[in-house]
């Protein structure tokens, strides 16, 4: 097999449920248990105070919006995102949990349009309606043809990878984590007979020996997809850097962080990319307000070029958005300029420049 360059989309969080849910053309029950909201269809007015009406029902295509362009055209060879909603008619909601996500089944089109090779199903809202919207959501995904990793009907199905055919012969395999410290609870976690995650009680570096004796599978490129850590801030907790090192140093060639609202730092750590978080991508809080000094309206798309041979990063180019409408369309010059900047002071060793040709933000990796 010779060498040549593999072109990975990753995104944060895809949250096609609640207020996203009540515009497509299958809307759920709107009902929810949230301590101010009690109709997902508040999450639309929202919305459509801040910028104006949105279709409804709106086309599958409408959450995306220019992201689907900029994906055709750049053409990667695996597309992985995670889905942090359930996708079940059930009705039961998963008790001490503030916040409940599902989206109705007829409405998965809004996912499949997209095309992922990849769904990560380990974060803290899969789950939200319990062990039957679990096994709904793994069942209706199935008959999509679309791969899944992270949740499964046991802990071997939940920890096994998903693995995508790449050119040349080659494959790559997605493991997906999710973290007690985003919220995930142990009880979701899946056993050798109770369908859950594949649960990380913490980062330790027990845990990470764990993972590392699980990735195996040397020649196949490697993503080690992790939903952890808090919502806001920019400070990535010690034991966050010390766990996506040992999953780099026992074979991951790429980390992919999420959970937090926004984009967190990035990190190149012998040759390999490490987004520890890369905020969210989809979601229905546009017209929300309290953290704005993070600008969670950006949203970013990244596009990872990984050596084929070895897993060393090639290339990356970060194609930012914005939300309005509940669609995703191109950000400003100076929202570009802001999220540059951003990602300038917060990823010490990254240096990130804009592209002139487009518009996308780059980063300039340095020769071995």
């Amino acid at each position: 097999m010779g060498g040549g360059v593999v072109t990975l989309f990753l995104c944060g969080d895809v949250m096609l449920g609640r207020g996203v849910d009540q515009i497509l053309a299958h809307p759920g029950d709107p009902a929810l248990r949230e301590a101010y909201v009690a109709d997902a269809r508040s999450y639309v007015r929202l919305a459509e105070a801040a910028h104006g009406p949105v279709p409804v029902p709106a086309p599958a295509s409408w959450p995306w919006g220019a992201a689907l362009g900029v994906l055709d055209e750049a053409a990667p060879d695996a597309r992985i995102l995670n889905l942090e909603t359930s996708v079940t008619r059930a009705s039961t909601f998963a008790p001490a949990k503030e916040i409940h996500y599902r989206m109705h089944p007829g409405n998965l089109p809004a996912l499949a349009v997209v095309r992922p090779d990849v769904t990560v199903l380990a974060n803290n809202h899969v789950l939200d309606f319990g062990h039957e919207g679990l096994l709904e959501t793994l069942d209706v995904l199935a008959r999509a043809g679309l791969r899944t990793a992270g949740a499964g009907r046991d802990a071997e199905g939940a920890h096994a990878p998903a693995v995508v055919p790449l050119p040349g012969g080659r494959r790559l395999r997605v493991f997906a984590l999710g973290a007690h410290s985003s919220g995930v609870p142990s009880g979701w976690a899946a056993t050798a007979d109770r369908p859950g995650v594949a649960y990380l009680p913490d980062l330790s570096p027990a845990a990470a020996e764990a993972v590392v004796r699980r990735l195996g599978g040397a020649g196949d490129l490697t993503v080690v997809s992790v939903h952890w850590g808090s919502n806001w801030g920019y400070r990535v907790p010690r034991e966050q850097v010390r766990f996506a090192h040992a999953l780099i140093d026992g074979g991951a060639d790429v980390v992919h962080g999420h959970s937090s609202h926004h984009p967190r730092p990035m990190e190149v750590y012998r040759g390999r990319l490490v987004l520890y978080g890369c905020g969210d991508f989809v979601d229905d809080y546009e017209g929300i307000s309290g953290y704005e000094e993070y600008r969670d309206d950006l949203r970013v798309a990244f596009l990872v070029s990984v050596e084929a041979d070895s897993g060393r990063l090639a290339g990356l180019r970060m194609v930012p958005f914005r939300v309005r409408r509940m669609r995703l369309e191109p950000a400003s010059e100076a929202d570009r300029a802001w999220l540059c900047a951003a990602l300038n002071r917060i990823s010490g060793g990254v240096t990130v420049r804009r592209r002139s040709a487009d518009g996308s933000l780059v980063v300039a990796v340095p020769t071995a």
